[in-house]
Protein backbone atom coordinates (compact mmCIF):
# COMPACT_ATOMS: atom_id res chain seq x y z
CA UNK A 1 0.00 0.00 0.00
CA UNK A 2 1.36 3.41 -0.94
CA UNK A 3 2.40 5.78 1.84
CA UNK A 4 -0.06 8.40 0.59
CA UNK A 5 -2.95 5.97 1.03
CA UNK A 6 -1.87 5.10 4.56
CA UNK A 7 -1.42 8.77 5.46
CA UNK A 8 -4.84 9.61 4.03
CA UNK A 9 -6.68 6.95 6.09
CA UNK A 10 -7.20 9.14 9.21
CA UNK A 11 -8.22 12.07 7.02
CA UNK A 12 -10.69 9.85 5.18
CA UNK A 13 -12.20 8.60 8.44
CA UNK A 14 -12.64 12.13 9.76
CA UNK A 15 -14.17 13.27 6.49
CA UNK A 16 -16.55 10.31 6.61
CA UNK A 17 -17.82 11.37 10.03
CA UNK A 18 -18.20 14.97 8.88
CA UNK A 19 -20.03 13.95 5.72
CA UNK A 20 -22.46 11.77 7.67
CA UNK A 21 -23.34 14.59 10.06
CA UNK A 22 -23.63 17.09 7.21
CA UNK A 23 -25.82 14.75 5.16
CA UNK A 24 -28.14 14.23 8.13
CA UNK A 25 -28.53 17.97 8.61
CA UNK A 26 -29.16 18.54 4.89
CA UNK A 27 -31.76 15.76 4.80
CA UNK A 28 -33.63 17.21 7.79
CA UNK A 29 -33.78 20.62 6.13
CA UNK A 30 -34.93 19.17 2.80
CA UNK A 31 -37.58 17.05 4.51
CA UNK A 32 -38.88 20.11 6.37
CA UNK A 33 -38.96 22.08 3.09
CA UNK A 34 -41.11 19.33 1.58
CA UNK A 35 -43.65 20.12 4.29
CA UNK A 36 -43.13 17.45 6.92
CA UNK A 37 -41.91 17.76 10.48
CA UNK A 38 -39.92 14.59 11.04
CA UNK A 39 -38.85 11.96 8.58
CA UNK A 40 -40.56 8.62 9.11
CA UNK A 41 -38.78 5.56 10.39
CA UNK A 42 -39.43 2.28 8.64
CA UNK A 43 -41.33 1.07 11.71
CA UNK A 44 -43.60 4.13 12.14
CA UNK A 45 -47.06 2.62 12.24
CA UNK A 46 -48.79 5.88 11.35
CA UNK A 47 -46.81 6.42 8.14
CA UNK A 48 -47.62 4.71 4.85
CA UNK A 49 -45.26 2.75 2.61
CA UNK A 50 -45.00 5.56 0.06
CA UNK A 51 -43.86 8.14 2.60
CA UNK A 52 -41.37 5.78 4.25
CA UNK A 53 -39.85 4.74 0.92
CA UNK A 54 -39.70 8.31 -0.36
CA UNK A 55 -37.89 9.43 2.79
CA UNK A 56 -35.42 6.54 2.60
CA UNK A 57 -34.70 7.16 -1.09
CA UNK A 58 -34.21 10.88 -0.58
CA UNK A 59 -32.01 10.32 2.47
CA UNK A 60 -29.85 7.82 0.58
CA UNK A 61 -29.44 10.13 -2.41
CA UNK A 62 -28.48 13.08 -0.21
CA UNK A 63 -26.06 10.96 1.83
CA UNK A 64 -24.35 9.63 -1.31
CA UNK A 65 -24.03 13.07 -2.90
CA UNK A 66 -22.68 14.72 0.26
CA UNK A 67 -20.25 11.86 0.90
CA UNK A 68 -18.95 11.99 -2.67
CA UNK A 69 -18.53 15.77 -2.51
CA UNK A 70 -16.68 15.65 0.82
CA UNK A 71 -14.48 12.72 -0.25
CA UNK A 72 -13.62 14.38 -3.55
CA UNK A 73 -12.89 17.68 -1.82
CA UNK A 74 -10.62 15.95 0.69
CA UNK A 75 -8.74 14.07 -1.99
CA UNK A 76 -8.34 17.25 -4.03
CA UNK A 77 -7.02 19.13 -1.00
CA UNK A 78 -4.51 16.38 -0.22
CA UNK A 79 -3.41 16.37 -3.85
CA UNK A 80 -2.85 20.12 -3.78
CA UNK A 81 -0.89 19.90 -0.53
CA UNK A 82 1.22 16.86 -1.32
CA UNK A 83 1.22 16.54 -5.10
CA UNK A 84 0.02 12.93 -4.76
CA UNK A 85 -3.51 11.68 -5.30
CA UNK A 86 -4.55 9.65 -2.21
CA UNK A 87 -6.80 7.15 -4.00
Amino acid sequence: MKASKVAYKPVGLALGAVSGALAGAVFKQVWKAVGHEDAPDATDQDRNWREVMLAATLQGAIFSAVKAAVDRGGATAVHRLTGTWPG
